[in-house]
């Protein structure tokens, strides 16, 4: 082997050996099913929190968006608001006082007072709108992109972030959770959830959850995997998905 070989053959295996540290820095689990809980097959699921033990729902579609405070073990709504049917809603968030629902294209948001529900304002919004959490600062804003927009209490950006996977954008960022200093993001139309460090936008995990849904129970209007929930006093998590008959509560299992 000549000397240039050996220095072709040696950038070769480093470029191979960071390839490898790249994907293996990113764990792989499965989700697995500890609890199963009805959940209303009508809700179009756009956002999924909880504070202080209760749920609350925000839900999509053109004449069917909704806001509702649900009950996790039965899947009913104990409140609910209706929008009107020029409102495609989608992700929803508390930050301090305030609940702040975001519109698909309509390019506003709603602002309401977080203890009654009661109307506040109507904000600009300049982008489409998709997920939305909240890690006790900002808001954290997702677009259908790999980007994610930090946001004051007016929705103003203050920062954004790429979100990479293996070094490599990775896009259609929907709804989100913020989990210990993590940020949940489903990934529109796949099964897998990702954990991004929101500093950097790496992904440092990716989560398997196909078939948390029974093929038996899926109908012509069942839609994809949408909706994380974190319940901050008991450490459980929750998923469901558009138009599913069932919420899952999960936990992760190393692959």
């Amino acid at each position: 082997m000549n000397s240039r070989g050996g220095i072709h053959l040696l950038f070769f295996l480093a470029v191979m050996t960071a390839s490898f540290a790249c994907s293996a820095q990113v764990k792989q689990y499965k989700a697995r099913v500890v609890g199963q809980y009805p959940h209303d097959e009508t809700s179009y699921t756009q956002g999924l929190f909880m504070v202080d033990g209760r749920m609350y729902e925000s839900t999509g579609t053109y004449g069917g968006s909704t806001f509702r405070i649900v009950d996790p073990v039965t899947g009913k709504h104990t409140r609910r608001l209706d929008f009107n049917e020029k409102y495609f809603v989608e992700g929803s968030a508390v930050l301090g006082d305030s609940l702040y629902i975001l519109t698909w294209m309509n390019k506003v948001a709603f602002i309401y007072d977080f203890a009654t529900l009661e109307y506040v304002s109507t904000l600009s919004y300049p982008r489409q709108g998709w997920g939305l959490t909240a890690d006790g600062k900002s808001l954290i804003a997702s677009d259908g992109s790999s980007r994610l927009y930090f946001l004051d209490r007016n929705l103003r950006v203050t920062g954004t972030v790429n979100v990479r996977l293996h070094g490599k954008p990775l896009n259609y960022l929907n709804e989100l959770e913020y989990i210990d200093g993590k940020v949940w993001a489903n990934v529109y139309m796949t099964n897998m959830i990702v954990i991004i460090d929101p500093a950097s936008g790496k992904v440092e995990a990716v989560i398997d959850c196909a078939g948390l849904l029974p093929q038996k129970m899926k109908k012509p209007q069942t839609d994809v995997l949408n909706g994380i929930a974190y319940d901050s006093r008991t450490g459980k998590i929750y998923v469901t998905g558009k138009n599913w008959p069932l919420m899952f509560e999960i936990a992760l299992e190393e692959k």
